[in-house]
């Protein structure tokens, strides 16, 4: 494995405990801010558990360093025992060569993979894995349907990058190294659109949910994430 750096803990500095809209400008709506959950805190997960199955898959996950691991191989993701409709996340990131991954959000368990019905934050190393070519496929993406910014910043493999999503009202918001990269509307005509003309037009439950868990993926590479939190929105 790749040796973790020493880096400040980026999901813990003050300014993010602001209010979501003042922040973010998702909405001018009044809103309470939840309490942050971990999902991982750099020595154990909570609330985590392999894809279609009951238990934590301690053969395709492992703690190291202060960070959650995939082993390369068998790849089974992880995803949130709970299910959610407004909520931000936030997570740091960190690929190894090559590495792909990605976090999974309004997933319905009974597809059969993760990807056929939750929409994506493209995790990757953009400058060695063939999905970095595409835009539309690279890191802090919307995977296959929008790409990212121009202007985003992406850390050097081995470095970490922080990853935010924020869905509050049908609005989502992928963020990157705290840029916004990514902004669009659930089920928007313009969205439709755009899933009409992909590779997920194949699969119907594919962003039907308003309600879903939120999964870390396996794609078989080793990526690294640490300090996963989560919390509910209210809007």
């Amino acid at each position: 494995m790749v040796a973790s750096p020493s880096f400040p803990t980026p999901l813990e500095d003050a300014p993010r405990d602001e209010p979501i809209a003042a922040r973010n400008r998702v909405t001018t709506a009044t809103e309470r801010v939840n309490e942050w959950q971990p999902l991982f805190d750099g020595v154990a997960t909570n609330g985590l558990r392999g894809y279609g199955q009951a238990t934590f898959p301690d053969a395709s996950w492992q703690i190291s360093d202060g960070r959650l691991w995939t082993v390369p191989g068998q790849a089974v993701d992880l995803i949130t025992d709970a299910t959610y409709t407004d909520f931000e996340i936030e997570f740091t990131w960190q690929v190894t060569p090559g590495g792909n991954s990605g976090v999974i959000y309004g997933v319905v368990e009974s597809a059969e993979l993760s990807w056929m019905s939750g929409a994506e934050y493209q995790v990757l190393d953009d400058s060695g894995h063939r999905d970095g070519g595409d835009p539309r496929t690279s890191a802090g993406a919307l995977y296959g349907l929008l790409a990212p910014a121009d202007d985003k910043v992406l850390a050097p493999v081995g470095d970490d990058n922080t990853g935010r999503i924020v869905v509050l009202g049908g609005h989502v918001e992928h963020w990157l190294n705290d840029r916004r990269v990514v902004e669009y509307d659930w089920r928007s005509p313009a969205l439709l659109a755009l899933i009409a003309d992909s590779k997920f037009r194949d699969h119907p439950a594919f962003m039907t949910a308003e309600d879903g868990h939120i999964v870390i993926q396996h794609h078989g590479e080793e990526v690294s994430y640490s300090q996963i939190r989560v919390r509910a929105l209210d809007p």
